[in-house]
C-alpha cells in the first residue's frame, strides 16, 4: 500500500511538472491579456488625454450602458450568432447522418466535405463577397437565368440582405465541423440499441429521438459552445465582406471593439467593452458545462 501511494505521489508529482508549462503559455497568452483589459477599464486613456491614463472608475462602463452602437452591435451579433449556430446544427446533423451510413467512397467524401472549413476565413470571405456581388456575382447570374429576378440585387447594400449574405458564408464554411464532430458521437452510439429499438416496433424516426438524440446531447452541446464562442467573437468575415455596413446593420461587437481601439484610439473604453463581451462568454460557456455535467450525471 505504502509502495503503491508513493508511486501515485511520484506520478502526481511528474504530472504537475508537465503541466507547468501549459499553464504558463495559458497565463501569457490568455489570462494577463484579459487582466490587463480589466485594469484598463479603469481609466480613460484617448485622443481627449493625449493617450495618458487617467483613473476614471466606473465611467467607462456608465457610459457602455448609454451606447446605442454598442447595444446594436450586441444585437446584430446575438442575431448573426443564433440563426447561424440553428441552421449549423440542423445541416451539420443530416450531414453527419448521411456521412455515418457505409456507401462507396466515403473516406473521399468525408475528406472532401472539411474543405470549407479548412480554408482560411478572409479567402473565404472575399470569395463570398464576389459570389454576391451585385454586377458581377454568381448568384443574381443564376437567379436570373431561373426567372427569378428581373434586375440585379444589391446583396450587401442592404441592411437584411447584407446580414443574410453573412450567415450563408458562414454557414457553408462552418457545418463541416459540426457535422465531424457529431459524426464521431454517432459512432460510437452501438448499432445494437437500434437492432433492439427497431424490434420492439419502433421506426426510424423514433430510433432517432429516443436514442440519436438523447445520447448525442453531449456532443450536440460542446459542438454549439465552440460554435458560439467563434460567432461571437466573428471579426474577419464580416470586415471583408461588408466591413460591418450598411449604415452598421453587420456591424459585430468584435467590429466596434476594433473600431474602438484602432480608429478612434479609445483604449480605456475599448477595454471595457472587451471585458463586458468576455464575461458574456464566460456566462454562456458555464451555463453550456453545467448542462453537460447534468446530462453526465443523468
Amino acid at each position: 500500500m505504502r509502495l503503491s501511494t508513493n508511486n501515485y505521489n511520484q506520478e502526481k508529482y511528474i504530472g504537475w511538472w508537465l503541466i507547468i508549462p501549459a499553464l504558463i503559455i495559458l497565463t501569457l497568452v490568455f489570462i494577463y491579456p484579459i487582466t490587463r483589459a480589466f485594469w484598463m477599464s479603469f481609466f480613460q486613456q484617448n485622443l481627449g488625454t493625449e493617450l495618458e491614463s487617467i483613473f476614471a472608475g466606473f465611467s467607462n462602463y456608465s457610459r457602455l450602458l448609454g451606447d446605442g452602437r454598442f447595444w446594436q452591435s450586441l444585437r446584430n451579433t446575438t442575431i448573426f450568432t443564433a440563426v447561424s449556430l440553428t441552421l449549423e446544427l440542423i445541416l451539420g446533423m443530416i450531414f453527419a447522418l448521411i456521412l455515418n451510413q457505409a456507401f462507396f467512397a466515403r473516406g473521399i467524401v468525408r475528406t472532401t466535405a472539411l474543405i470549407p472549413w479548412a480554408l482560411p476565413t478572409a479567402v473565404m470571405g472575399l470569395a463570398w463577397a464576389w459570389i454576391f456581388n451585385d454586377q458581377y456575382g454568381v448568384v443574381n447570374d443564376i437567379l436570373m437565368r431561373l426567372g427569378f429576378i428581373s434586375e440585379n440585387i444589391n446583396w450587401l447594400g442592404e441592411p437584411n440582405r447584407a446580414m443574410l449574405s453573412l450567415i450563408v458564408a458562414d454557414v457553408w464554411k462552418t457545418t463541416p465541423f459540426i457535422a465531424i464532430i457529431l459524426l464521431a458521437g454517432l459512432q460510437s452510439i452501438p448499432s445494437d440499441l437500434y437492432e433492439a429499438h427497431q424490434m420492439d416496433g419502433a421506426s426510424p424516426w423514433q430510433s432517432f429521438w429516443q436514442i440519436t438524440i438523447p445520447l448525442l446531447t453531449p456532443q450536440i452541446l460542446i459542438a454549439l459552445l465552440f460554435r458560439f464562442a467563434q460567432s461571437f467573437g466573428v471579426f474577419d468575415l464580416v470586415q471583408v465582406m461588408t466591413g460591418g455596413g450598411p449604415a452598421g446593420s453587420t456591424e459585430m461587437v468584435a467590429i466596434y471593439i476594433y473600431a474602438t481601439v484602432r480608429r478612434y484610439l479609445d483604449f480605456g473604453y475599448g477595454a471595457s467593452l472587451v471585458v463586458v463581451t468576455f464575461l458574456l462568454l464566460i456566462l454562456v460557456v458555464a451555463l453550456t458545462f453545467f448542462l453537460i455535467s447534468k446530462l453526465q450525471k443523468n
